[in-house]
């Protein structure tokens, strides 16, 4: 069968499409899945690939810990067994974290597709659910004590569900209901897909979307090579450190970024062994935040897809944090996973200054759990994701309270006190707590729950788990720019280990403080103006910045503030003469 062409139009036209398809999947998991976690903070990831497993469109609202992970373990998924053996109507589900996303939360439905009698395609989506069982807590030693396990299994043959295998997971979560539901969500949202995906391929008169899949990957790769091929050749290396879950040692992050051309890859030898918390990371989930720094910063517009990935590669020790071996804990692999982004950045820095963002309090991204039983023992269990500060570029202040490199949504304080009896008596920004600098960092956010007399069963009533980090280093600021503020987590105004379980009891009060994003440039560097209007909204004190406010006015005096920064840099100049 000859290779079919494609005009540059109708490449589009057909890409447009595509996309559209796997959208259309995603909304229907706004319009179905049980948890918030789902619905509302949209952590999920939808997808399909060609006849070969090679992934060729994902989601607008794809998470990066999912979207790069997936490129790769889908297609070793698919490999995994042979074509022969898929039937129209199968339906698999699996969450090994080695083959997928890292971590047992991290549940992917996937289905094949079949047109004419010929399978053409699969269709994917992970889901991060909230309740898979097991501890949640960040110091579990083995991901035995993490919660179930599935390895891939059919969950439909051939259109008849599994019962068996539907009854083993609901007996190992805390909300059946709720798990089934979200589980169901998924197989709606191939379903959806696959429906598309057909008519597709029937309307534009296709017999195959391999021909189309390739014209898509060329593309993509070439336009991903080009992005790389403007940064400087040359050895980037970068050491830095990671915090241990509460008081455990520091990890050791090492990397060394090469580029040869139109080549990328991030070495991580001298990196840290596996540690015996949570927070080992494995291959597929590291590559996916090392892939999410080089895709943001050099080609943000590029899709994802086979093609994004071929140019970026990646070595990393077996056994090492960043590529754990089992049975190593990993539920809480962001806590080490999100920081790679960063630390890609960090080692480009000078570079590509203009195309990186100073340290960020939504890196990690804080996860809090919160699980119990009502009065009527009816169980409840969510998780929220919660950023901080963004860190600050060379052109732009940081947003406040952003989740990055992750990018899930907030979850409304109405949704969560809907979905638990706990009740939320503050939320709001942390003044000061961006980073000073010529551009500031985003500030980080206040939260505080309260656990209320009368809505609980048997003690202790709720249940707290957090995966977390910044509680020690603050986000590091760039080319002068200041560190942000650090994170906090308190229980009845009292520090509380981040690390284990929080036992709470009625009438407790939970406070969580995110951190704040690192500034980028000298703070005296700063429009006065822009200073002028953070103060006025709260956001700063001028101290930090070298400005003068008429007292009277409330605007800036530019004289006096020119006056002040002259005889502050004065002084700095003579002190470092001195020594």
């Amino acid at each position: 069968m000859s290779k079919r062409s494609f005009d540059p139009i109708t490449l589009e036209i057909l890409w447009r499409r595509l996309v559209s398809i796997v959208d259309e999947a995603d909304a229907s998991v706004a319009r179905t899945a049980f948890s918030s976690l789902l619905r509302d903070a949209h952590d999920y990831t939808c997808m399909f690939t060609d006849s070969r497993g090679q992934e060729l469109v994902q989601g607008t609202f794809c998470t990066p810990g999912q979207a790069g992970a997936m490129a790769l373990g889908v297609k070793k998924v698919v490999g995994s067994m042979p074509i022969s053996d898929y039937r129209p109507g199968d339906v698999f589900i699996v969450n090994d974290p080695w083959l997928l996303a890292g971590h047992l939360n991290d549940v992917c439905v996937l289905s094949p597709i079949f047109f004419k009698d010929r399978l053409v395609a699969f269709t994917a989506c992970v889901f991060h659910h909230a309740d898979i069982g097991g501890r949640v807590a960040s110091d579990n030693r083995e991901v035995h004590e993490e919660g179930l396990f599935i390895p891939l299994t059919r969950l439909y043959r051939a259109g008849q569900l599994n019962e068996d295998l539907l009854r083993m997971i609901r007996w190992n979560v805390r909300t059946p209901e709720e798990v089934t539901g979200d589980i169901r969500s998924q197989v709606a949202a191939n379903h959806v897909c696959a429906q598309k995906i057909v008519e597709m391929m029937r309307d534009e008169g296709l017999d195959t979307l391999d021909d189309l899949a390739d014209e898509i990957i060329t593309r993509t790769e070439r336009s991903m090579r080009a992005a790389i091929a403007r940064i400087p050749d040359g050895v980037y290396p970068y050491e830095g450190v990671i915090e241990g879950a509460g008081k455990r040692r520091d990890v050791a992050i090492r990397l060394t970024v090469t580029v040869k051309g139109s080549d990328l890859n991030v070495d991580f030898s001298g990196t840290s062994p596996q540690v015996d918390w949570g927070g080992n990371v494995v291959y597929n989930f590291t590559y996916a935040y090392v892939f999410m720094a080089v895709k943001s910063a050099f080609d943000p517009d590029v899709p994802i897809n086979e093609g994004a990935i071929r140019p970026v590669k990646m070595t990393a020790p077996e056994g090492c944090v960043v590529n754990c071996r089992f049975p190593a804990a990993v539920a809480a692999r962001m806590q080490i996973g999100h920081f790679m982004t960063e630390m890609v950045f960090k080692a480009l820095a000078e570079a590509a200054p203009h195309h990186i963002i100073a340290g960020s309090g939504g890196t990690p991204a804080q996860t809090n759990i919160f699980y119990g039983r009502r009065h009527n023992s009816k169980p409840f269990h969510t998780m929220i994701i919660r950023g901080g500060g963004l860190g600050a570029s060379s052109r732009l202040d940081g947003h406040h309270c952003a989740i990055f490199p992750a990018n899930g949504a907030n979850t409304p304080v109405e949704i969560l006190e809907s979905d638990t009896p706990l009740i939320v008596t503050e939320r709001g920004l942390v003044a000061d707590s961006g980073g000073p600098g010529r551009m500031r960092g985003g500030l980080g956010r206040k939260m505080t729950i309260e656990i209320p007399d009368g809505e609980f069963g048997p003690q202790p009533p709720v249940t707290v788990a957090v995966q977390a980090g910044r509680f020690r280093y603050p986000p590091e600021g760039l080319f002068g720019g200041r560190a942000g503020s650090r994170a906090k987590f308190e229980r009845n105004g009292q520090p509380a280990d981040p690390s284990g379980l929080t036992y709470c009891q009625c009438g407790d009060v939970i406070e969580f403080h995110s951190a704040g994003g690192g500034g980028y440039g000298e703070p005296f560097e700063r429009d006065p103006e822009a200073v002028e209007s953070d103060a006025a909204n709260g956001y700063v004190s001028i101290e930090d910045y070298g400005v003068v406010i008429n007292g009277g006015t409330l605007k800036v005096d530019i004289d006096a503030t020119d006056v002040l920064r002259e005889e502050f840099g004065r002084r700095n100049s003579e002190g470092g003469k001195r020594n």
